[in-house]
């Protein structure tokens, strides 16, 4: 179902992978302008102003959120804030679904994996970047060959140690090299470098961003 309402938008604002230092200009200068505005508990409470902002949180109910955003296009344009990069796995392709494409305004930011791949100082062009929150890629995402570098999105389940064990079920050399990026940008983050072999052990990295390189 696509909604009309004039000539209000819904902007998509990437805020990065979470502290306001990796948040660009542009996207700082919409949020605190913005009368509306749609994030995360975490970013609401990073971002949003003590007064003068209506909220709405993203929770579980994602009809209920994009009906909140219906509604409010009414009267005035939405901001909604997504982690990282509103291209790589957000929001947007569920707000691209509803509105018309014209209404929707994308502002870039900084991604996890990005981020990640910084980190460790690898070059991130040659990498197949997969999300395997809630998710299973195809297998022939995951199979190896020399010299392949994967950038991965982890959760509880999908966690490094259950990757482990799947790539080297699937081929992937015990040696391959790791990189475990947790907490990115937070004063808490953790970056762990060890091999595919140890990484079937490793716990406290459920969500992450897991690199690696064969």
């Amino acid at each position: 179902m696509e909604h009309d309402r004039a000539n209000h938008r819904v902007i998509v604002v990437g805020i990065g992978p979470g502290a306001p230092d990796y948040v660009l200009p542009v996207a700082s200068r919409i949020i605190n302008n913005a009368a509306v505005l749609v994030g995360s508990n975490r970013a609401l409470a990073t971002f949003a102003k003590k007064n003068g902002q209506e909220t709405r949180q993203i929770d579980k109910d994602i009809g209920g959120v994009l009906s909140f955003i219906a509604a409010k296009l009414a009267a005035t344009d939405v901001v909604v804030m997504v982690s990282g990069d509103p291209g790589f796995y957000s929001l947007l392709a569920a707000l691209k679904q509803e509105f018309p494409e014209p209404r929707i305004q994308v502002v870039p930011g900084i991604s996890s994996v990005q981020l990640a791949f910084a980190r460790i100082g690898e070059l991130w062009q040659d990498a197949d970047l997969i999300s395997m929150h809630g998710r299973l890629p195809e297998d022939e995402k995951l199979s190896y060959r020399q010299g392949k570098k994967l950038g991965i999105l982890t959760d509880q389940k999908h966690n490094p140690s259950y990757i482990a064990n799947v790539l080297l079920t699937g081929g992937w050399p015990p040696a391959s090299l790791v990189w475990l990026c947790a907490a990115l940008s937070y004063p808490e983050e953790k970056v762990l470098a060890l091999s595919l072999e140890d990484t079937v052990d490793i716990s406290g990295f459920d969500h992450c961003v897991m690199v690696v390189r064969g």
